[in-house]
């Protein structure tokens, strides 16, 4: 995921502060799945798969120091062959977010596992992209997603979401002093406001429904019954003329 200004966000109190949310929720979602191949597109920079027990893992992005260099809307790999992938704040970012959701589908695996981080639009983050004095260069320049709009691309999908965490609830301070002196809304928001998160975590599980087959009947049908009718002794004499 290569963005004007991200690089220097990550080593700011503020990127700082929303990264260390997000490595510590993911850390702690992909510890228990398991599989052979696990992928984790975008941010270079982060291990987000450090405590995943899958053998084979790999980060893909369109530049950086990656193991796969690849456009993401077109994964090098093959149909149903990846167990769990993670990506933060890859959609919000790119200019064709739809096509890199077919393509976590085209790639996972029946029942294979999707983890994405995102910018919460209804929440003070979102709120500080709207005022005029916002600056334009990373995180505020993206188009952030609200959770019940990217559920609905999932679902059309066939994903199943089973799990929505929310954090952040400090505002967007730039000094880490401030971060500190607001860091009570930590509690308070996950309290009474839990939806309105500076960032959430989201997984979904790629849902293959079974196919029932139809199979012919083979039971041979029951030949009607004859009716047998009642014949007349002139009627029998007549027959035998």
């Amino acid at each position: 995921m290569s963005i004007a200004g991200l690089d220097a966000w990550l080593q700011t109190p503020q990127g700082r502060y929303v990264m260390a949310w997000e490595q510590a929720r993911i850390d702690a979602t992909v510890a228990d799945v398991f599989g052979y191949n696990a992928i984790q597109l975008g941010l270079p920079q982060l291990d987000l798969l450090a405590q995943n027990r899958i053998p084979l893992r790999q980060v893909a992005d369109a530049s950086g120091p990656v193991d796969v260099i690849c456009d993401l809307r077109q994964l090098p790999f093959a149909a149903h062959s990846i167990d769990a992938l993670v990506m933060a704040h890859v959609l919000e970012f790119h200019d064709d977010p739809h096509q890199i959701l077919r393509e976590v589908e085209r790639v996972l695996i029946p029942e294979g596992e999707v983890l994405i981080t995102g910018f919460n639009p209804l929440s003070i983050w979102g709120l500080r992209r709207r005022l005029p004095n916002c600056p334009r260069d990373f995180p505020w320049n993206g188009h952030y997603l609200s959770v019940l709009r990217l559920k609905d691309w999932l679902q059309l999908l066939g994903f199943a979401v089973d799990l929505v965490d929310f954090g952040c609830y400090v505002p967007p301070c730039e000094h880490e002093r401030w971060l500190k002196r607001w860091h009570f809304m930590e509690a308070t928001g996950a309290r009474w406001w839990s939806f309105a998160g500076g960032v959430y975590l989201m997984r979904a599980i790629k849902r293959v429904h079974a196919m029932r087959l139809i199979l012919p009947s083979w039971k041979q049908q029951k030949a009607p019954r004859k009716v047998l009718s009642v014949v007349s002794q002139k009627d029998a004499e007549s027959y035998d003329r």
